[in-house]
């Protein structure tokens, strides 16, 4: 982005292209023709039109997981979002590959909806959406993942404003429907919102540490209001995941379990993310998330702003597998710092 107010206008192909190249053109496409600018932000645009919402590439209508096709993510965008929150887990997903020597065998296919066609950050960047929060709701079903960023969290919850609906109706949606693995990914303040939701009662959550003494009140007004039990606040992890697709168990008898030794040999199937993935459609997986609190809705819960990246790597390992999350990760130069899970190992 340049430093300088100037806006630029990116001059793009007018075929149609997928949503994810769409925000890779918007975000890093080299801007090659200056106009005058008209506000004091910078503004990303795109040279062909769209309508507002309008959808770029086709959104998979599925009924049941499958491996290779793109896992859908959906980002929830409120007015002065924090802009690493979403670009650090988007770039991540958005580079993972179920196979490392095909460049189409995209994992994840990321959507953006938001109450405006167009929505400003805090650092003052406009963001396109891709559908409305209507359409959104009406679509909720096709969506595996849902990701709700910080910024501007005191406005949102005295509001009772999006994403705070949103976040409720795909949790009902898996207590609904526990037929289908779904994951509710919070980053940084993002977390205030599940916990005002009542998301996280019975479950283990971390925030941004300047935010922790308020994330507490709001469990516990929450586990108060809704006489549900209170939440394991940690304040010193990069992520948190709960619901979890295995119970750790005896760890001489249980594949998930990772050992130096094992270093020496080829990693068992069982231990790819995506094949569980695939495989969480069958009756004995659907009744054991509906046992689970949330119908077995995955919850993350991502410290700061930088550790949503981390958490989306984990979210890659164990909906694809480690290999992609590892190479999407050295394509970054990132190092990932691995967070906790609760009461288990799901990749």
């Amino acid at each position: 982005l340049p430093s300088s107010p100037t806006s630029f206008a990116i001059q793009a192909s007018r075929t149609p292209i997928p949503s994810n190249d769409l925000l890779r053109e918007l975000f890093f496409s080299v801007p090659i023709a200056p106009v005058t600018p008209t506000a004091t932000t910078s503004c990303i645009t795109s040279s062909f039109p769209l309508e507002p919402h309008q959808t770029v590439g086709k959104m998979a209508n599925k009924s049941s997981a499958v491996a290779d096709e793109p896992i859908e993510v959906l980002f929830a965008l409120q007015p002065n979002f924090d802009l690493l929150d979403m670009a650090g887990p988007m770039e991540a997903l958005t580079a993972a590959l179920h196979d490392q020597k095909d460049e189409n065998s995209k994992a994840f296919e990321c959507t953006i909806t938001a109450a405006e066609p167009k929505v400003v950050s805090d650092s003052g960047v406009t963001i396109g959406t891709q559908i409305s929060f209507k359409d959104a709701y009406e679509r909720l079903s096709d969506f595996d993942v849902l990701v709700i960023v910080g910024g501007d969290s005191e406005t949102v919850l005295k509001a009772n404003a999006e994403p705070l609906p949103l976040i409720q109706a795909f949790s009902e949606l898996q207590q609904n429907d526990p037929t289908h693995e779904r994951t509710l990914l919070s980053v940084c303040t993002g977390a205030l919102f599940l916990a005002k939701q009542g998301i996280l009662a019975g479950l283990s959550a971390t925030t941004h540490s300047d935010y922790i003494t308020k994330f507490e009140i709001l469990c516990s007004e929450a586990a108060t209001r809704n006489l549900t039990e209170r939440t394991d606040v940690i304040d010193d992890a990069r992520y948190v995941v709960n619901n979890l697709r295995f119970d750790l168990g005896d760890e001489d008898e249980n594949p998930y379990v990772r050992r130096k030794s094992d270093s020496g040999r080829r990693p068992s199937n069982a231990r790819k993310g995506s094949m569980s993935f695939k495989s969480s459609g069958r009756r004995e997986s659907i009744t054991r998330r509906a046992a689970m609190r949330l119908g077995g809705l995955r919850v993350i819960t991502a410290s700061g702003n930088s550790a949503g990246v981390d958490a989306a790597l984990y979210l890659i390992s164990a909906l694809v597998d480690d290999t992609s999350a590892e190479e999407v990760a050295r394509k970054m130069n990132w190092t990932w710092n691995k967070g906790i899970v609760v009461d288990g190992l799901d990749v």
